[in-house]
């Protein structure tokens, strides 16, 4: 979910700085290459903040681990992001390039392209082994980052497309394998760790949550620098710390209420652009820069530091020449923060950073000091040549683009795009248009409370208040008709209390208002997909995968209508196609499953069968708590007479989902054919204490037989 709630505030101290070690000289350039064979750990916290390190800022939580680190690395504490999001942000880092190059600008809608090389391609080029271990869905290889990686793993569980917060796992789940991974390599290694628990929604584990009760936030950062000194601890007893080379640092940062922001993704302050970076080369002396810095340094910086040739499209400059010059060549650092324009229609925030000055292009102009004023107190654009600023960052911006970015094939079915249009889902030209220019109504700062009033109606849902959330974003709705991201969480609010046909309503309305959103259509697809009004779903499915073909989850629910429709061999088209796009896709294979489960019903056949045991298997081996595949396993046992095994397969089912209705029915019919009439009348009655409302007059008369049935033979 983009934004979040409320959390602990926190200031963004202008003296923040003053806390760190005396500055270090740069060390000499010749000292520069590393020692041959060295390894390479490159390590992202998400949502990290700059001040929670403790090298950095030891005012709000304790982080020996990254501090150790830092000690022995080359600290840049001017390091920036050129987004705060994480996709956009991490293609970044991997690309050597600003989001104007690579054209991923958000974390919906985007997929990097292959022809940009990255880091994991150029080093496995020189003979290293790859491996990246991602901690949350905004990274799943979907959306590209895996290339140049022998292994890209994402097993973090399966993602909802309605789901209001992003699937993750806990930092121990992602340093887990790594471990595992570094360990079993006999030569040299290239190995991404990422870690999402200081996003929100935060929740520390214990002892973590214990030590900080009114931050917990603060407590996620405790969390994942302890899982890092695991990390670190197996490098040293391995004897490999002083043979890798560590590269450290976030994303993004965090808000947590400053500037009214809650979170991160909105505005582009320091308190979510200003990142940690450290850079530990073995053989080089430790030491603490105040040059500017980004995240587009990273990858020359590795290439100068490792002695390899870096590709000809980096945009970012080796730090290493960066200290030996003592400052960069292209003083200004580009970056932008477009969730809102992108999701909303607001006008699109863009800046730069060059040298002291900051200057961020809304309607509303602000430009600050960042050496006297790093929390952006003080907007000094009254008094600044704005017209020279603007220049400047529009010579930026030109030598950074590539046209090429995100050109996308745009043609459509006619027959789809009439069938579109006739529903009111799409405009006369195909697609919605926005608007020339951008005038103070629209920059961020005016629109604040609106975002706010949309978050706060999140947080009512998620306190169990669902009529006050449904006012809020109405309200939200009303103001803004373009505001995309409120109707999807309105709508994913109804479908998970069971309210398809209201989903469908809130989205068919926000289609009405902004035509050809492929946002809207491809949710609405899903929701009327599920719900099994496959006919209505497939001309919207049926664009989205044409219109963004790079999502596996177009075909996938594409492969739902048809499957809905009993069309199975398109069915189990669309979901080959899914799994080219995703290789481990937990639900794709689940569903494959499904389609030879019914083939095998319909028409018998081993194959079938084996086919459908092996898709149920694998989803399992992917996502254990795929409690669909559990049922669907447990009917493939109980058709080959292998009771105990179903059984067990039913009971995990509802041990995971307890509203789960399929497997508490073929649980009960189970149990009473196998002679445990009081075990089965058990499930038949919860079932119909927990659907009867909503159960067709079929269902109920159904049920109730086998309730009398079940108590005959007790």
């Amino acid at each position: 979910m983009e934004g979040g709630m409320k959390a602990t505030r926190a200031r963004f101290h202008p003296w923040a700085w003053l806390l760190l070690p005396a500055l270090v000289a740069a060390a000499p350039a010749a000292d520069r290459s590393t020692p041959p064979g060295t390894h390479v750990l490159l390590i992202t916290v998400d949502t990290l903040r700059y001040d929670r390190v403790g090298f950095l800022d030891r005012r709000h939580v304790r982080t020996p681990s990254i501090d150790a680190l830092a000690g022995d690395s080359l600290v840049f504490r001017r390091a920036y992001a050129h987004n705060p999001v994480t996709l956009p942000s991490h293609a970044n880092i991997l690309t050597g390039t600003t989001p104007l190059h690579h054209g991923i600008s958000d974390n919906t809608g985007f997929k990097l392209d292959g022809r940009f090389p990255t880091i994991a391609r150029c080093l496995k080029d020189h003979g290293y082994s790859t491996a990246a271990f991602v901690g949350a869905f905004p990274l799943d290889s979907r959306f590209g980052l895996d290339q140049g990686f022998d292994l890209y793993d994402d097993y973090y569980g399966t993602h909802g497309e309605l789901e209001l917060f992003f699937v993750e796992r806990p930092a121990q789940k992602v340093v887990d394998p790594a471990l595992s991974w570094i360990g079993g390599r006999t030569g040299k290694w290239f190995a991404w760790v990422h870690l999402f628990d200081p996003h929100q929604p935060y929740l520390p584990p214990s002892p973590y949550r214990e030590r900080y009760p009114d931050d917990p936030y603060s407590g996620e950062v405790a969390y994942v620098d302890a899982q890092l000194g695991r990390l670190f601890d197996f490098l040293r007893t391995r004897g490999l710390w002083q043979k890798t080379l560590i590269v450290f640092t976030a994303d993004h940062g965090e808000a947590l209420g400053e500037k009214g922001e809650e979170t991160h993704s909105y505005f582009a302050y320091n308190n979510t652009i200003h990142v940690p970076l450290f850079v530990r080369i073995p053989g080089r002396a430790p030491g603490v820069s105040d040059v500017n810095a980004c995240h587009s340094d990273i990858f020359p910086t590795l290439c100068a530091a490792l002695g390899l040739k870096a590709p000809p499209s980096l945009q970012g400059e080796s730090l290493l020449d960066i200290l030996a010059a003592g400052r960069r060549k292209s003083p200004e650092i580009y970056f932008e923060s477009l969730t809102a324009h992108l999701n909303r229609d607001w006008a699109p925030l863009r800046g730069m950073i060059s040298g002291d000055t900051k200057f961020i292009d809304l309607p509303i102009k602000e430009v600050y000091d960042v050496s006297k004023d790093p929390g952006e107190e003080r907007n000094l654009a009254a008094s600044s040549p704005i017209g020279r600023l603007k220049d400047a960052l529009n010579r930026l911006m030109r030598r950074l683009r590539n046209p090429q970015a995100a050109v996308r094939d745009q043609r459509l079915d006619p027959e789809v795009r009439k069938r579109l249009q006739s529903l009111g889902y799409l405009s006369e030209s195909g697609s919605g248009r926005r608007p020339r220019s951008y005038g103070e109504k629209d920059d961020l700062k005016t629109l604040l409370p609106l975002q706010n009033r949309m978050l706060a109606g999140v947080a009512r849902y998620q306190a169990g208040d669902l009529p006050g959330a449904e006012k809020t974003l109405r309200q939200v709705i009303a103001e803004s008709p373009s505001f995309i991201l409120a109707y999807n969480h309105l709508a994913s609010m109804f479908k998970e209390t069971g309210q398809a046909d209201r989903a469908t309503a809130v989205l068919e309305e926000g289609l009405k208002k902004n035509p050809g959103n492929i946002r809207l259509m491809s949710k609405l697809g899903i929701v009327l997909a599920e719900s099994g009004e496959w006919r209505r779903a497939l001309p919207l499915l049926e664009h989205c995968s044409r219109q963004e073909d790079f999502d596996p989850e177009n075909f996938n629910f594409l492969g739902i209508a048809y499957y809905r429709g009993e069309r199975f061999k398109e069915a189990l088209e669309n979901y080959a196609r899914a799994l080219e796009l995703d290789g481990n896709n937990a639900s794709v294979y689940n569903n494959i499953g499904s389609v030879h489960l019914q083939l095998f019903l319909r028409n018998g056949g081993s194959q079938e069968f084996a086919l459908a045991e092996w898709n149920f298997r694998r989803a399992l081996e992917i996502d254990p708590r795929m409690f669909s595949a559990l049922n669907g396993l447990g009917a493939v046992y109980q058709r080959t007479g292998r009771t105990a095994e179903a059984i067990a397969c039913w009971e995990k089912a509802l041990a995971i989902k307890p509203d789960y209705d399929l497997p508490r029915v073929n649980l009960g019919i189970t149990l009473m054919q196998a002679g445990r009439a009081a075990e089965a009348l058990e499930h038949f009655l919860e079932y119909r204490r927990r659907f009867a409302a909503t159960m067709p007059e079929k269902e109920k008369q159904r049920i109730e037989r086998l309730i009398a049935e079940a108590r005959s033979r007790l």
